[in-house]
């Protein structure tokens, strides 16, 4: 164990820089997070089957247009997409990770429901004028970097026909300092970040005139090695959103922070979803 590079990783960073592990593409972790996705009672990977239901509702609603082409940017296991496909949507899901999407083909396959899935990062998203409807929900909006948001959302307006419909979410600014987590150890003989035995490290940084926190995770074992984690999630107005998509040339931009019940720190009116259309 390697004390010197551990002490250098503990200290608050630079803003933005990177860690050196990718929680997406380890084969151990996706086989965690997607059974964390499938737990309908629990709001981690997902939300509640419950807040699941009550969001397409709304989002349906929201657009109410009959037989739309929808992208599910971020889609994991298909939950929001076979809801939408089983009401007679024709629905893409795009994810990163190669596990959630293998059981979400397969989920599909099953249904009989007319969904494609492909694993490909939606940062490489490359169509034009094709859907009616591109949704990305869970706020993983919040967790890209500046340049990473606005090249999504570039790439999101190519992809919606004219007059399309974008609605993602993100997570509130209100009570920011509220969301920094307390420092904390774990020792495990196998678990979430991996089967075999490991001591993890994790603490939160915030950076409040970006209105960023950082949540850091250090992963160690018997080896050398220490694979650091780092999640950069950012925190939102409306104000922030309209300012956001009006440069990159959406328009009727509205915002709704009354979509998901108040259950706690992470929902309710601490989630803002945006819903923003292409000229």
């Amino acid at each position: 164990m390697n004390f010197t590079d551990i002490i250098e990783f503990t200290k608050k960073p630079q803003i933005y820089a990177e860690g050196n592990a990718v929680m997406w593409t380890d084969d151990h972790i996706s086989k965690q997070l997607l059974d964390i996705h499938l737990n309908p009672d629990i709001d981690l990977a997902s939300r509640r089957r419950s807040s699941i239901e009550s969001t397409v509702d709304w989002i349906l609603d929201s657009v109410n247009m009959e037989k739309m082409n929808i992208l599910d940017l971020g889609c994991g296991p298909g939950l929001y997409a076979e809801i939408m496909a089983e009401r007679g949507h024709k629905l893409t899901g795009v994810d990163f990770s190669r596990n959630s999407i293998e059981y979400a083909r397969k989920e599909a396959l099953k249904k009989n429901l007319d969904i494609e899935y492909v694993n490909q990062n939606y940062l490489e998203l490359c169509e034009e004028n094709k859907y009616d409807l591109v949704m990305m929900v869970f706020t993983d909006f919040g967790v890209l970097l500046p340049q990473e948001r606005e090249t999504l959302l570039q790439n999101i307006y190519g992809a919606l026909k004219p007059g399309g419909t974008f609605i993602f979410d993100v997570l509130s600014d209100k009570d920011i300092e509220m969301k920094v987590a307390e420092k904390s150890w774990e020792m495990e003989e196998s678990g979430f970040w991996k089967e075999k035995p490991y001591l993890i490290l994790s603490d939160s940084f915030c950076y409040p005139a970006d209105k960023v926190i950082l949540y850091q995770h250090i992963v160690m074992d018997s080896s050398d090695n220490s694979d650091v984690y780092r999640f950069w999630t950012h925190f939102f107005t409306s104000d922030d959103l309209k300012k956001m998509l009006g440069q990159e040339g959406f328009e009727k931009i509205e915002c709704y922070d009354d979509v998901l019940p108040d259950t706690d720190l992470w929902n309710g009116n601490n989630v803002i979803f945006c819903k923003a259309t292409k000229k």
